[in-house]
């Protein structure tokens, strides 16, 4: 025992006398989360929040009468069926090049698959105006096949044709890009079985595949019906903005304010801001449910 105390007694005495205390714990919590949600919450409101709520507490300053009166009006009303016709066409062509592009590419490896994700992702990163300008030069009257869309009496330019395919364009890539993750996680594991079985490929497809991917697929549906509703840039390059002919909803906007009829634009505005918000609520119980089935 006395030998025992002994070695106890030299080994603290051969600690080093500056060695570091033990951390201890506090319960103090920092402040760096609280400061960083209030920056988000300021930065949201002063960017988004405050600008859509004078929308609306402009729009409805004299109460409904006034939008009433402009839904009334027939650019008005030209203009919203023009934007849901293009949204309605251009919904399905993107869903149908979404869920071949996505299942080229997650179940197959070729040369060039990359660069078709890069081309798919172009819309992402191109401005608008450029893909509209794009178009111009392609189908316009001195663009590459202008000639011969003139002598064939077709007209791409400053019609419903170029404004749906600028639509399609800006709207192309949500679909593919939120179905080829899906796809990546869910394997091929149940589509091998189902072969084995005598299943046919079509079979696979709508049996197997769609049931896993139906969240991220109406997920990339709601995005793109919302983009295709609401682009700008690129139809008011190839529309002409023409009235009762090539004015889409947004582009109505536009042209009422700089008319300063300000309760027409606004009662625009609003019609769009409640597509946006729908849209919304829609891609909230989206993730929602994706991320239950996921878990």
């Amino acid at each position: 025992m006395a030998n025992l105390n002994s070695s106890l007694n030299n080994f603290e005495g051969d600690r080093p006398q500056n060695s570091p205390e033990p951390i201890k714990s506090t319960d103090k919590k920092s402040l760096a989360p609280a400061i960083l949600i209030a920056i988000a919450f300021l930065y949201l409101g002063l960017v988004l929040l405050l600008p859509a709520a004078n929308v609306f507490v402009t729009a409805f300053s004299k109460g409904f009468a006034p939008i009433l009166e402009a839904i009334k009006q027939p650019d008005f009303q030209n203009a919203i069926k023009l934007t849901f016709t293009l949204a309605i066409i251009a919904l399905p062509l993107n869903t149908i090049f979404g869920l071949s592009a996505a299942w080229a590419i997650a179940r197959n490896k070729f040369p060039g698959k990359s660069l078709l994700l890069s081309i798919i992702d172009l819309p992402f990163s191109i401005s608008p105006v450029v893909a509209g300008l794009m178009i111009v030069l392609l189908y316009g009257r001195v663009g590459w096949f202008g000639s011969w869309l003139e002598t064939n009496d077709i007209k791409i330019v400053f019609a419903f044709p170029g404004m749906l395919l600028a639509t399609i364009f800006v709207s192309m890539p949500f679909i593919a890009r939120e179905v080829i993750p899906v796809l990546d996680e869910m394997g091929t594991d149940q589509e091998e079985a189902a072969r084995t079985l005598g299943a046919s490929d079509w079979q696979i497809f709508w049996k197997i595949v769609i049931p896993n991917i139906r969240w991220g697929l109406l997920y990339g549906l709601v995005l793109t019906n919302a983009r295709a509703m609401g682009e700008f840039g690129a139809v008011s390059v190839v529309s002409g903005n023409i009235a009762n002919k090539t004015q889409s909803l947004p582009l109505f906007v536009e042209e009422s304010y700089k008319q300063y009829e300000t309760e027409v634009a606004y009662s625009a505005a609003v019609l769009l801001a409640l597509l946006a918000v729908v849209t919304l609520i829609l891609k909230e119980i989206l993730e929602r449910k994706t991320n239950k089935k996921q878990s």
